[in-house]
């Protein structure tokens, strides 16, 4: 049965699901999946369950035909029949005698002919599960983008996980499929970046942490590295201004500073050359890990100028770092407005 979808704030809602979604992540098809809902009724008096609609037929719905009592929970479980192939999204809407408008929830996944699991290597631990990866970086971002990378996990603990994306900044979304990983199966962690909602040209770095269920704490284990690299626009340059645009050189990509061998530092230089017809700005400088100093002797740059940096890698923080050493440079160069150093040592 088809009905209008009604919204109400979450606190108007005396129906409260621990979940309102759940992902059932790949389902085979004609094999029918089940979704449960925990709910709590949130007032102080019993309520009934009058009516349950479906946004189709294809999903079947049982619920408590009880009086639900002042701050108990229930379940209600709904029946997904995957007849058809690709992603679905089914709304369920839970009616009661104690709210006028309905509690939403919703089933979805994707039905496929067969389970194709991650073939890779789960190299890192998150919480109690494994990941082929704890470090996410969106490169060269335009603004107005919205790239995704995907971490691959697997629950190799004893116990069915409900992972959750925490701590995440306004501009990063993430997501889990399935909501419920089981003992032994695997899942995809999604997190997407709105480059809308980044401020600055340039680099920016946070952390999100993989929570095993809803409300669990944060910890170091649990850590996800996100960056990104929000590039400058040049659309609006004519070919004239782009013909006296400044041009920007740089004597090493990779610096190779050498071994340690005992040292606690080493120092090396870069060169930077204008090469263009118009000064060359260099808007950020930054640093993508730790363990990493960096001083340079100017940042506006005429044509035919060389500016000097100077490098300082600090053998102990580098032991910190979770990605290669790295220097990012933002310019004005329209042809190359991104630069990076890789720091080499031994």
């Amino acid at each position: 049965m088809a009905f209008a979808l009604c919204m109400m704030s979450a606190s108007a809602q005396i129906l409260k699901p621990k979940n309102e979604a759940i992902d059932c992540g790949q389902v085979m098809y004609r094999i029918p999946v089940e979704a449960e809902f925990e709910v709590i009724n949130t007032s102080n008096k019993p309520l009934y369950i009058n009516d349950v609609r479906t946004s189709c037929g294809c999903t079947t719905v049982s619920y408590p035909k009880t009086a639900v009592e002042a701050g108990a929970s229930f379940k209600v479980k709904a029946i997904y029949d995957a007849k058809q192939m690709g992603h679905f999204e089914k709304l369920i809407g839970l009616y009661s005698d104690a709210q006028e408008k309905p509690l939403m929830l919703t089933v979805k996944g994707v039905v496929v002919p067969e389970i194709v699991d991650f073939a890779g290597n789960y190299a890192f631990t998150l919480g109690d599960v494994k990941a082929d990866k704890n470090n996410i970086e969106f490169d060269d971002v335009n603004r107005g983008d919205r790239p995704f990378q995907k971490i691959h996990l697997m629950n190799n603990s004893g116990k069915p996980v409900q992972p959750v994306v925490m701590h995440l900044p306004g501009y990063l979304k993430g997501s889990v499929s399935p909501s419920t990983i089981a003992p032994g199966h695997s899942g995809v962690v999604t997190i997407t970046l709105d480059s809308s909602n980044l401020l600055d040209l340039g680099l920016k770095q946070t952390s999100v942490f993989l929570g095993m269920f809803p409300g669990d704490k944060v910890s170091a284990d649990k850590e996800i590295s996100v960056s990104a690299v929000l590039l400058p626009n040049f659309e609006q340059l004519t070919n004239t201004q782009k013909a006296m645009a400044p041009q920007v050189m740089v004597s090493d990509s990779v610096l190779n500073l050498g071994a340690f061998n005992g040292k606690s530092k080493l120092k090396g230089e870069i060169f930077i050359t204008n090469t263009g017809k118009s000064t060359l700005d260099i808007r950020t400088v930054q640093m993508f890990t730790v363990g990493i100093k960096m001083s340079l002797n100017k940042t506006h740059i005429a044509p035919g100028e060389v500016a000097k940096m100077k490098i300082e890698a600090n053998a102990k923080q580098l032991k910190l770092a979770r990605s290669e050493p790295r220097i990012l440079m933002i310019t004005n160069d329209p042809r190359n407005p991104k630069i990076v150093i890789t720091i080499k040592t031994q």
